[in-house]
Protein backbone atom coordinates (compact mmCIF):
# COMPACT_ATOMS: atom_id res chain seq x y z
CA UNK A 1 0.00 0.00 0.00
CA UNK A 2 2.64 2.31 0.39
CA UNK A 3 4.95 1.53 -1.90
CA UNK A 4 1.25 2.07 -4.61
CA UNK A 5 0.86 5.70 -2.89
CA UNK A 6 4.53 6.33 -3.19
CA UNK A 7 4.42 5.21 -6.78
CA UNK A 8 1.55 7.48 -7.53
CA UNK A 9 2.76 10.32 -5.98
CA UNK A 10 6.03 9.83 -7.99
CA UNK A 11 4.04 9.93 -10.91
CA UNK A 12 1.71 12.76 -10.57
CA UNK A 13 4.92 14.92 -9.46
CA UNK A 14 6.26 13.88 -12.88
CA UNK A 15 3.51 14.89 -14.48
CA UNK A 16 3.12 18.65 -12.71
CA UNK A 17 6.83 19.22 -13.81
CA UNK A 18 6.65 17.55 -17.33
CA UNK A 19 3.70 20.43 -17.65
CA UNK A 20 5.26 22.96 -16.18
CA UNK A 21 8.71 22.71 -17.99
CA UNK A 22 7.09 22.61 -21.36
CA UNK A 23 5.37 26.22 -20.73
CA UNK A 24 5.83 28.43 -23.34
CA UNK A 25 7.33 31.70 -23.31
CA UNK A 26 4.96 34.38 -24.19
CA UNK A 27 6.12 35.87 -27.55
CA UNK A 28 3.46 39.00 -27.97
CA UNK A 29 6.79 41.58 -28.35
CA UNK A 30 8.58 39.50 -30.94
CA UNK A 31 5.67 38.32 -33.43
CA UNK A 32 7.11 39.77 -36.23
CA UNK A 33 9.72 37.06 -36.20
CA UNK A 34 8.12 34.09 -37.53
CA UNK A 35 8.79 30.57 -37.21
CA UNK A 36 8.53 27.62 -39.08
CA UNK A 37 6.36 24.27 -38.01
CA UNK A 38 7.69 21.91 -36.48
CA UNK A 39 10.12 23.62 -33.87
CA UNK A 40 9.75 23.44 -30.06
CA UNK A 41 10.39 26.17 -28.07
CA UNK A 42 13.70 24.92 -25.53
CA UNK A 43 13.10 27.68 -22.34
CA UNK A 44 15.96 26.36 -20.42
CA UNK A 45 18.27 27.52 -23.06
CA UNK A 46 16.52 30.88 -23.94
CA UNK A 47 16.75 34.18 -21.85
CA UNK A 48 15.15 37.01 -21.42
CA UNK A 49 16.38 40.44 -20.18
CA UNK A 50 14.82 42.93 -19.68
CA UNK A 51 15.70 47.12 -18.61
CA UNK A 52 13.26 50.23 -18.91
CA UNK A 53 14.69 50.87 -22.44
CA UNK A 54 15.29 47.38 -23.85
CA UNK A 55 14.63 44.06 -24.00
CA UNK A 56 17.23 40.87 -24.75
CA UNK A 57 16.00 37.67 -25.56
CA UNK A 58 17.86 34.87 -26.64
CA UNK A 59 14.92 32.47 -27.71
CA UNK A 60 15.92 28.32 -28.46
CA UNK A 61 14.02 26.43 -30.59
CA UNK A 62 14.65 22.64 -32.06
CA UNK A 63 12.88 20.51 -34.12
CA UNK A 64 14.35 17.87 -36.79
CA UNK A 65 14.08 19.67 -39.98
CA UNK A 66 17.13 19.85 -42.52
CA UNK A 67 19.42 22.76 -41.39
CA UNK A 68 19.54 24.51 -44.98
CA UNK A 69 15.97 24.65 -45.74
CA UNK A 70 15.61 25.40 -42.19
CA UNK A 71 18.04 29.05 -42.73
CA UNK A 72 16.48 29.46 -46.50
CA UNK A 73 12.90 29.51 -45.02
CA UNK A 74 14.06 31.78 -41.85
CA UNK A 75 15.60 34.37 -44.50
CA UNK A 76 12.21 34.35 -46.73
CA UNK A 77 9.99 34.66 -43.92
CA UNK A 78 11.77 37.28 -42.14
CA UNK A 79 12.16 39.41 -45.33
CA UNK A 80 8.57 38.86 -45.68
CA UNK A 81 7.82 40.31 -42.37
CA UNK A 82 10.23 43.51 -43.22
CA UNK A 83 13.31 42.85 -41.72
CA UNK A 84 16.15 43.90 -43.78
CA UNK A 85 18.57 40.64 -44.06
CA UNK A 86 22.49 42.63 -42.77
CA UNK A 87 24.35 39.75 -43.81
CA UNK A 88 24.74 35.77 -43.57
CA UNK A 89 27.85 33.38 -42.60
CA UNK A 90 28.02 29.94 -43.10
CA UNK A 91 30.36 27.42 -41.82
CA UNK A 92 30.09 23.49 -42.17
CA UNK A 93 29.96 22.64 -38.32
CA UNK A 94 28.90 26.00 -36.89
CA UNK A 95 26.02 25.90 -39.16
CA UNK A 96 24.59 29.33 -40.73
CA UNK A 97 23.92 32.41 -39.39
CA UNK A 98 21.88 35.79 -40.33
CA UNK A 99 21.92 39.18 -38.97
CA UNK A 100 19.01 41.38 -40.07
CA UNK A 101 17.82 44.68 -38.41
CA UNK A 102 14.22 46.90 -38.24
CA UNK A 103 14.37 50.39 -36.68
CA UNK A 104 15.20 50.38 -33.04
CA UNK A 105 15.79 46.21 -33.21
CA UNK A 106 18.42 43.95 -34.56
CA UNK A 107 17.89 39.95 -34.40
CA UNK A 108 20.43 37.46 -35.28
CA UNK A 109 19.40 33.61 -36.14
CA UNK A 110 21.95 30.97 -35.76
CA UNK A 111 20.41 27.42 -37.22
CA UNK A 112 23.07 24.85 -36.32
CA UNK A 113 22.58 20.70 -35.95
CA UNK A 114 23.34 18.80 -33.36
CA UNK A 115 22.93 14.79 -32.44
CA UNK A 116 19.29 14.58 -33.50
CA UNK A 117 17.82 18.18 -33.84
CA UNK A 118 18.28 21.42 -35.74
CA UNK A 119 18.38 24.01 -33.10
CA UNK A 120 17.67 27.34 -33.93
CA UNK A 121 18.31 30.02 -31.50
CA UNK A 122 16.73 33.74 -32.10
CA UNK A 123 18.70 36.25 -30.17
CA UNK A 124 17.09 40.06 -30.29
CA UNK A 125 17.64 43.29 -28.87
CA UNK A 126 14.50 45.96 -28.92
CA UNK A 127 14.21 49.39 -27.91
CA UNK A 128 11.52 50.03 -25.79
CA UNK A 129 9.57 52.89 -24.78
CA UNK A 130 10.97 54.94 -21.83
CA UNK A 131 8.71 55.27 -18.65
CA UNK A 132 8.55 59.16 -17.17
Amino acid sequence: MIIRRAATLSLLALAVLGCASSRPLPRTEFEDIPLPKGLTYQPELSTVIESPTVKAVRLVYRGRLEPESLAEAMRSTLEANGWRHVSSTKSGKKGAIQVYEKPGTATQVHVYERWWYTYVEVDTTRMTSTSQ
